[in-house]
């Protein structure tokens, strides 16, 4: 047939994924089987490398790694402990020493200071119980190959039984004792298959979405490994791009497959014309919706923090890939009468859709009747939930958070009993000597931060090579992950430590793993505020040239600012107070520092997804009736179903993550699950027509001189007329 002229993009993509079917289906099978193939080649590479440019723990470390490079890697320790007797018995002493030297041979092992020796005569508890020895990697844990991390663990741990126990600890121990993650993707792939049959009653209209997310998934996740090697990636990424992927993924394509069904059954049985309508509706709310998605993460590249450029850079591919999906699979599939006709068919004869129509008509009936108490209500609801969240503790979790089972709790509650928690977490104090009393210079440090209150320990180790650097461990008396610790950290650098450097000549700085997460959330704290204004002006200007309208994005920045605020307020309870946290084997503790910001970049672009598919079909009956309240009636009867299966599949998906194991994911499956439940259960089903129907005609205000300078980008869509065709499977 000859398809009508139009120059409208979506329609045409449309029609050439309809005329094309087959060749859309095998490119993508195509697609998948060649990334997955070259992604068997060359497996990812994922590094969890934090830098934090113009701080004083990156500035210790760069002079560490040109002066002294042994000390510039990852410390970890070797623990061991006897039930009986002293660590310092002859015959203890002995296999600890022989183990010790097959350490220090090992490849990637740059020095091994032991408790026997006179450097490390601190390094025995009081009571001889308990000792443990420096190990010094010569690279960070994340550069350092795992199954040498795991010869050290090896060789080590083989010296333990017949009383004596070795435990291990640190960053690169814990990036090997991290356990692959548990594959909950398919505890949320099930939910959202048992809720599409219930929404569609079709294993066919069921199916589609399924497989169109999960061929997005399936290539998105495999460029994701291929990006690992041209871009720092941390190992969270795959899973965090994964559950937000797979999400949307289903989301994109049941809102263009519902939207289709009612076309069918609206236009007579023209099942091309029913798809090309979907797409010029439905398509177009999920095109923006989408790209909205993908610029609100690629926002995090703002914050010049390099830590998240590969998972932003990441999660926004995986997002970007499942719309394309959505966008062509979605119309290329329903174009095969055997999916497609078999669809539209199915809704003519099932009158469920009406009568579920009718049901949300009347809730918004008694919405719209009850609309200041659901306004006041559903807004305090949200901002009670806020309340926790500001009393948020960002820090990075310490091994005291890890399994019962794992050697760095082991070692750490080791160290915790015979030195007490601060020795979980040492501090690199990285001094740059004068040119003359260098040895005399070094003392002064010592023995002043052996006077500063909250410091148990301090070790000094010995001076570089071309003896201009010089280290001392500094042994807090508090755990890393304490509110002590954080304000010890600050009260070397702003009191202690330039007192120091003005006595003696020389330049202190405070460095280490435990000060490197002090200030990296400093760094998000600081530049939260800005990135927050930023996306919510950018977000806002979208929303004003797409709906001609000032309430709509103001009220969708507010609504949106509320849900994130209430599910970092769940997180914060969940996480930090221990609310719950036994059901899923967690131990209470901090909230890891670029968890805010990555969840407001990823909550706010997907409460867009549902804000533009419901006002925009709110807005479409508008257009057509120009009355507010009916077009709030009848938009929400169209959308409410829909959105409410989306949500629900949403939530099943991020929920089933807490299942996983890996403690930073948790945060985000809970955090995610709870924002979007709020999103669609409160905000956009009762807030959202309250206020819409509080404002009236107002809702679409916009100055005449504004409406003039702006662009006309609508989304909403037209019904396209078609003639009918022959349709071939």
């Amino acid at each position: 047939m000859a398809w009508p002229a139009e120059g409208v993009t979506l329609p045409r993509l449309a029609r050439f994924c309809i005329r094309h079917r087959r060749l859309v289906v095998l490119a993508w099978v195509g697609l998948l089987v060649a990334v997955i193939g070259i992604g068997a080649a060359k497996p990812a590479v994922y590094a969890n490398d934090i830098k934090i440019p113009g701080s004083q723990a990156q500035a210790a470390a760069d002079i560490l790694s040109k002066a002294m490079p042994a000390q510039s890697g990852d410390r970890s320790q070797i623990v061991f402990a006897v039930k009986t007797g002293q660590v310092t018995d002859p015959k203890v002493a002995a296999r600890v020493e022989a183990m010790l030297g097959d350490v220090a041979k090992l490849p990637h092992v740059a020095t091994v200071v032991s408790p026997y020796s006179k450097t490390g005569r601190g390094q025995i508890s009081k009571d001889g119980r308990v000792a443990f020895a420096v190990l010094d990697f010569d690279q960070l844990g994340q550069k350092l190959p795992k199954a040498g991390i795991q010869k050290v663990i090896d060789t080590a741990k083989a010296a333990g039984g017949n009383g004596l126990q070795v435990e291990l600890g640190g960053q690169a121990i814990a990036l090997t004792e991290r356990q692959p993650p548990a594959a909950t993707e398919a505890i949320g792939l099930l939910a959202a298959i048992i809720i599409l049959l219930l929404t569609f009653g079709s294993v066919v209209a069921m199916g589609l979405p399924v497989v169109t997310a999960l061929f997005g998934l399936g290539v998105g996740i495999s460029l994701l490994g291929l990006l690992s090697h041209l871009l720092d990636t941390a190992d969270f990424a795959p899973q965090l791009a994964g559950m937000i992927g797979l999400g949307v993924g289903i989301d994109y394509s049941l809102f263009i497959v519902s939207r289709f069904r009612d076309a069918y059954a609206n236009n007579g049985g023209d099942h091309h014309g029913a798809i090309v309508e979907s797409m010029n509706t439905a398509g177009r709310s999920v095109l923006f919706a989408g790209m909205t998605v993908v610029i609100a993460i690629l926002g995090m590249v703002l914050l010049g923090i390099s830590f998240l450029y590969g998972v932003a850079i990441a999660t926004s591919m995986v997002v970007l890939v499942t719309m394309l999906a959505a966008l062509t699979l979605t119309p290329a599939l329903l174009g095969f009468n055997v999916f497609g006709g078999r669809i539209g068919r199915g809704r003519v004869k099932r009158r469920g859709a009406e009568r579920e129509g009718q049901m949300w008509a009347r809730w918004a009936d008694v919405v719209v009747r009850h609309r200041w108490i659901c306004a006041i209500g559903g807004t305090a609801v949200l901002v009670a939930l806020t309340i926790p969240a500001f009393g948020m503790r960002q820090m990075h979790n310490d091994a005291g958070n890890d399994g019962p089972d794992q050697t760095t709790r082991k070692a750490y509650d080791l160290l915790a009993t015979g030195f007490g928690p601060g020795f979980n977490g040492p501090m690199q104090i990285v001094v740059t000597l004068p040119k003359d009393g260098k040895e005399k210079a070094l003392a002064q440090v010592d023995s002043g931060l052996k006077a500063v209150p909250g410091i148990a320990q301090v070790t000094v180790m010995p001076i570089s090579k071309d003896r201009s650097t010089g280290v001392l461990v500094a042994y807090p008396q508090s755990s890393p992950q304490s509110e002590q610790t954080t304000a010890l950290v600050e009260s070397l650098r702003k009191d202690v430590t330039p007192k120091l450097a003005q006595q003696t000549g020389t330049q202190i700085l405070v460095g280490g793993f435990t000060p490197a997460t002090v200030d990296l959330a400093n760094v998000f704290s600081s530049k939260l505020p800005m990135f927050i204004i930023v996306v919510v002006l950018l977000s806002a200007l979208l929303l004003m040239l797409v709906f001609r309208s000032i309430l709509v994005p103001v009220k969708a920045a507010i609504m949106n600012l509320l849900s994130i605020g209430a599910a970092l307020g769940v997180v914060t309870l969940v996480f930090q107070e221990g609310w719950g946290a036994s059901l899923f084997g967690i131990e209470p503790g901090p909230i890891e520092p670029f968890l805010p910001v990555m969840m407001f970049a990823i909550i706010f672009g997907l409460s867009m997804d549902y804000e533009v598919f419901i006002v925009s079909r709110i807005r479409e009956e508008w257009t057509i009736s120009n009355d507010p309240r009916a077009a709030v009636r009848q938009g929400l009867a169209a959308t409410g179903r829909v959105v409410t299966a989306a949500a629900t599949i949403m939530v099943c998906v991020f929920g089933s993550f807490m299942f996983g194991g890996d403690k930073i994911i948790m945060m985000f499956g809970v955090g995610l699950a709870t924002a979007v439940f709020l999103d669609a259960f409160l905000i956009r089903v009762i807030l959202l027509p309250a206020i819409m129907d509080l404002a009236a005609n107002a809702t679409w205000w916009l100055p005449k001189w504004l409406d003039r300078l702006l662009p006309n980008v609508g989304i909403e869509g037209r019904s396209v007329e078609t003639e009918k065709e022959v349709v071939t499977p």
